[in-house]
């Protein structure tokens, strides 16, 4: 267990230890039955992100109140205490998860069976049920407010950092086999598991947008979502690269212009000078001397299609500065100074 999941899990551990002692001792300090009940509540809702947790919130209550109604209508005509368990979870878990609300399942069945054991449907009964739920619900939103969101950041910046260096490396490990032919190797063997890296680095971005309440934790997403996109790219310019038989003369041209590029693979560079540049490239090898042998031929036209997919991986990154908003804009040009 790496040392951030470590810390993740033990601020889960004492949020909820702390959460369901509390709400228990408030729900005994008021003399309600089933004190213990409150906090179990209070864990059930704790297991979810800060946004998450007041979404959970109000699809708590509107299910209690469904759950209620349900236990009022079963018990009053149904004796059997297991047969009128059963129609009310029947009836509660097919129209919770028909309106994609599981989560809410666990609470309500507990809050069923206190009102199916007793059977006591007055108004006191109902409002030690309700009571219970306020309480667990309350002390798990209150709780859920804080989170390390600055250590979680702090380790999305590592990862990004990560991920360049990676990328910068395939750039410099392409253009070593393009000068001389021949590469380690290794950057290549590890494209596959960096793809399923990014896309870890994509779900902590997303865990860290909803323990958020501002706009701009969406850059990250976006950010990892754009070098993810542009290591497929890479993935399939290896493929293209491994069927040149021959380096033709252009090969060191390209070379050159990949340990160019691989210097401006970071967070805060448009790439506009490295697509001119790119542009250029192009040109003059349109106007050079045409291939004499069908191998030369074949190697030239797998060479411009590697431009061409260098020139996808650039507009991956301008599609990526365009479409910030205002906020994401200052964030990412913050950067810069």
């Amino acid at each position: 267990m790496n040392a951030k999941k470590y810390r993740k899990n033990l601020l889960l551990a004492v949020k909820i230890g702390i959460g369901s002692s509390v709400a228990i001792f408030l729900a005994q300090s008021l003399h309600l039955e089933y004190a213990v009940s409150a906090g179990t509540v209070c864990l059930l809702t704790l297991m979810t992100s800060k946004l998450e947790t007041f979404r959970l919130s109000a699809s708590r209550f509107a299910t209690f109140a469904l759950t209620l109604g349900l236990s009022i209508l079963v018990v009053a005509h149904v004796d059997n205490i297991w047969l009128a368990y059963g129609l009310i979870l029947m009836t509660v878990v097919f129209i919770t998860e028909s309106l994609g609300l599981r989560t809410t399942i666990s609470v309500n069945a507990v809050m069923a069976a206190h009102l199916v054991t007793s059977r006591d449907l007055s108004g006191a009964s109902i409002r030690n049920e309700f009571l219970l739920v306020l309480i667990g619900v309350t002390l798990a939103v209150l709780l859920n407010l804080f989170h390390a969101n600055w250590i979680h950041r702090r380790q999305i910046t590592a990862n990004m950092r990560r991920v360049e260096a990676e990328l910068q490396g395939i750039l410099t490990d392409v253009a070593a086999y393009l000068r001389a032919g021949n590469t380690g190797g290794e950057v290549w063997r590890e494209i596959g598991g960096l793809e399923k890296e990014l896309q870890g680095y994509i779900n902590s971005a997303y865990e860290y947008q909803d323990n958020t309440f501002h706009s701009h934790p969406a850059y990250y997403i976006s950010y990892f979502e754009m070098r993810l996109e542009q290591f497929q790219i890479l993935h399939r310019l290896h493929y293209e690269i491994k069927r040149i038989r021959s380096l033709p003369q252009q090969a060191a041209v390209v070379a050159e212009y990949l340990e160019y590029l691989a210097r401006y693979v970071v967070e805060v560079n448009s790439p506009d000078k490295q697509i001119e540049r790119l542009n250029e490239l192009f040109e003059n090898m349109r106007h050079q001397e045409l291939p004499k042998t069908r191998e030369e031929f074949e190697s030239r036209a797998i060479l411009y299609h590697v431009l061409m997919d260098l020139q996808d991986f650039l507009h991956c990154k301008s599609r990526f500065v365009e479409r910030l908003d205002g906020r994401q804009r200052k964030l990412y040009w913050k950067q810069k100074g």
